[in-house]
């Protein structure tokens, strides 16, 4: 797999089309809010849709992302200069312990493979002052989200700024919860460009416990962006847990 697996403009350009602002990002803006939050850390910020919101006077807003791509496009939108933009994975987040708020929105903690998930999780503690918090979503393994990614339910095709575009999923491995699948995008030039991602399907349970080690407490688990209460089958898993020293 690429190291950037955005590194087609044309996708880029698309991304926040198709991943806009929704109950997701007036979840974080509220909490930011909520504690008043004058640092916020946006871990896996992409394009920085999410992360350009956070930036109002007074707030100090970093948006860290391993994609090059992104943060370049990120960095040519209106607002940008307000964020202070760092290219990399959770190596790359300032462990200044200073800041209020860590979140990390998408699929950002579902890449984080099994083996470097704690440490990651002690990265962004790191960054966070006593009392501060993480909050971030992942998708519950129990509602089986995969087994609707095959190339026929997925398929489509539309026409977008960088031409007509024939898109679909095809997933090629399912392991202990590791699930790998190919995107595919094919443009008018014929070219198939394919994005492969491994995203990593943990257990409430799971990460309740990664969070602990991590130095986490008061850890709250939801199934939606308006605190729905979790049940077996739930689809969205949101998390919110302070730093307890």
């Amino acid at each position: 797999m690429s190291l950037d697996p955005y590194g087609d403009e044309r996708l880029v350009g698309l991304y926040d089309e198709d991943n806009g602002a929704g109950e997701d990002h007036d979840f974080y803006l509220q909490l930011a809010d909520e504690l008043t939050a004058k640092k916020v850390v946006d871990f896996g910020c992409g394009t920085g849709l999410l992360t350009r919101a956070f930036a109002v006077p007074g707030r100090v807003v970093i948006g860290v992302d391993p994609s090059a791509t992104m943060l370049g496009y990120a960095r040519r939108q209106p607002g940008a200069e307000a964020v202070t933009w760092v290219d990399g994975d959770a190596s790359a987040v300032e462990g200044a312990g200073d800041a209020e708020l860590v979140v990390s929105s998408g699929n950002t903690m579902m890449h984080i493979s099994t083996e470097d998930f704690p440490w990651v999780l002690g990265a962004l503690a790191a960054a966070l002052r006593p009392g501060g918090v993480l909050s971030f979503e992942s998708r519950n393994p129990a509602a089986r989200a995969w087994e609707q990614w095959g190339a026929e339910a997925t398929y489509g095709e539309r026409d977008t700024p960088a031409g007509h575009l024939r898109e679909w999923m095809e997933v090629t491995e399912v392991d202990n919860g590791r699930v790998v699948f190919d995107a595919h995008n094919v443009f008018e030039d014929g070219v198939d460009t394919v994005l492969t991602t491994a995203l990593y399907f943990r257990t409430a349970d799971e990460i309740r416990a990664g969070l602990e080690s991590a130095g986490f407490g008061e850890i709250e688990v939801h199934a939606g962006w308006r605190q729905q209460p979790l049940a077996d089958d739930s689809r969205l898993l949101v998390f919110r847990a302070t730093k307890t020293a």
